[in-house]
């Protein structure tokens, strides 16, 4: 009951952040890519597995038509808008990797700025965040002067006190050491300022607005508490439909 209760509430936050009905995959499959295309921070490709065509994405990686991809099991979302694209998807499948011609998932390349799994510009990624392997690290980013928000919180302190905070919102200042865009209707943000630990030292912002990786920004959004998007991104903290002001 509890994991149908967890579905049925991952399905109702789907379609309130992508505007349209969301429902788990049953298994993966894989074909030949009759189609792909690169947007924000994506990879799109058209699966033709023999019966017929179906769409998956999943963060950028190397991928050409005629190459054989198997896609594991994902998020099936139903009309589907991209922004980057400016294209509606019907049906489209989201996934944490797609293997291409056999190479092992999470070997693909991700976008610029993106830290590598287990360690970052400040330190650690939530669990569940798909490997890098192979992905030379960033030089560190530099968090000197950053100073916190008047009446406002730092990283640490929000994970410190994430029992109180979820449901109200909050206010802090950080940099972006990662920005993903257009994923289930939102551009994704993580935000560090040098305080905290791994694992305490980084929080994931949801938004419309726009930022870049080390730009300093304003944060004030609601603190949201044991979000599972499927497909391994599972978040104990994190921060929704935020205001993000760059500095």
């Amino acid at each position: 009951m509890k994991r149908i209760a967890s579905l049925v509430a991952l399905i109702v936050f789907a379609v309130a952040l992508a505007g349209g009905p969301a429902v788990a995959a049953p298994g993966g499959f894989s074909g030949k890519v009759a189609e792909t295309m690169d947007a924000g921070s994506y990879t799109y490709v058209l699966v033709d597995t023999g019966t017929n065509k179906l769409w998956a994405a999943a963060t950028q990686f190397p991928v050409k038509k005629g190459d054989v991809v198997a896609v594991p099991d994902a998020m099936l979302m139903k009309d589907f808008h991209s922004k980057s694209l400016n294209r509606d998807f019907p049906v489209i499948y989201f996934a944490s990797s797609i293997t291409v011609n056999g190479a092992k998932p999470g070997a693909a390349k991700l976008p610029p700025g993106h830290p590598a799994t287990g360690e970052s510009a400040g330190g650690g990624l939530p669990a569940g965040h798909p490997a890098t392997a192979g992905k030379t690290l960033p030089p560190p980013m530099d968090f000197t002067g950053i100073k916190p928000a008047r009446d406002g919180k730092t990283v640490a302190e929000i994970h410190a006190s994430s029992a109180k905070l979820g449901g109200k919102s909050v206010k802090f200042r950080g940099k972006v050491v990662k920005y993903n865009a257009d994923i289930l209707g939102k551009n994704w943000l993580h935000i560090q300022d040098g305080t905290g630990k791994a694992g305490s030292n980084d929080l994931l912002v949801t938004t419309t607005g726009k930022a870049k990786p080390g730009d300093t920004v304003l944060i004030e959004g609601k603190v949201a508490l044991n979000k599972d998007f499927g497909s391994g991104y599972k978040y104990a903290v994190l921060v929704e439909d935020a205001k993000v002001s760059v500095e």
